[in-house]
């Protein structure tokens, strides 16, 4: 009985012996940490000349006079003297672009074609109480000037603008910075933006035109 439970020792301690020195596969192998990769966003510049502004505001855009906090129409506009909204938004763009592209010296001279989808700015009402956004959305398309060519397709672009209220409409109207200023100094931004392609601020190529 005595050697039996020697002998049982002996496996014992050998088996424990030897778990003490297993090593698995991964025992030694170095910590793999998880490895994150980043890819900053693709950057084309253009080279482009600005050659020709072509905006179109669609007949079917409805206009709305009314003063109420938030008109039910495509295009309310209060920057201009009562007139034709239309023709008002036209200039802003107009403007914008060329303002956006200035400095652009490039090879490439350029049709940019602009279709209004909404320009739905705030009304007296909203501005002088609780203020809101300018909410403006267009399709742009640039062409080659010289064959007509498409170089950069239809894309839709949100160019919403937070818009003052209350005090802070009337402290920036004393200033001169009137709700036109701010939408023309905004648009200004974003087509220089999207005519250089160094950030394409406002630009959501993957959203095709609605």
């Amino acid at each position: 009985m005595k050697k039996i439970k020697l002998a049982l020792l002996l496996g014992l301690g050998m088996l424990v012996s030897a778990c003490s020195t297993f090593e698995g596969p991964t025992r030694n192998a170095p910590l793999q940490a998880p490895q994150l990769t980043t890819t900053a966003p693709e950057v084309q510049p253009r080279d482009y000349r600005l050659e020709t502004v072509r905006f179109a505001a669609p007949a079917d855009l409805t206009v709305s006079e009314a003063n109420s906090f938030y008109p039910v129409a495509d295009i309310v506009w209060r920057g201009d003297p009562f007139g034709d909204r239309k023709m008002q938004i036209s200039e802003i763009f107009e403007t914008a672009i060329r303002q956006g592209a200035e400095g652009l010296n490039g090879d490439t001279p350029v049709i940019v074609d602009v279709t209004l989808a909404r320009f739905h700015s705030l009304t007296e009402r909203t501005r002088y109480s609780v203020g809101g956004v300018h909410s403006i959305k267009f399709d742009l398309t640039i062409r080659d000037a010289e064959t007509g060519a498409v170089l950069e397709p239809t894309r839709r672009i949100d160019a919403d603008l937070p818009g003052l209220g209350g005090q802070s409409a009337i402290m920036a109207e004393q200033r001169g910075e009137t709700q036109k200023v701010r939408i023309l100094a905004h648009l200004t931004a974003v087509f220089r933006d999207n005519l250089t392609g160094l950030s394409g601020q406002g630009a959501r190529p993957d959203q095709p035109p609605s």
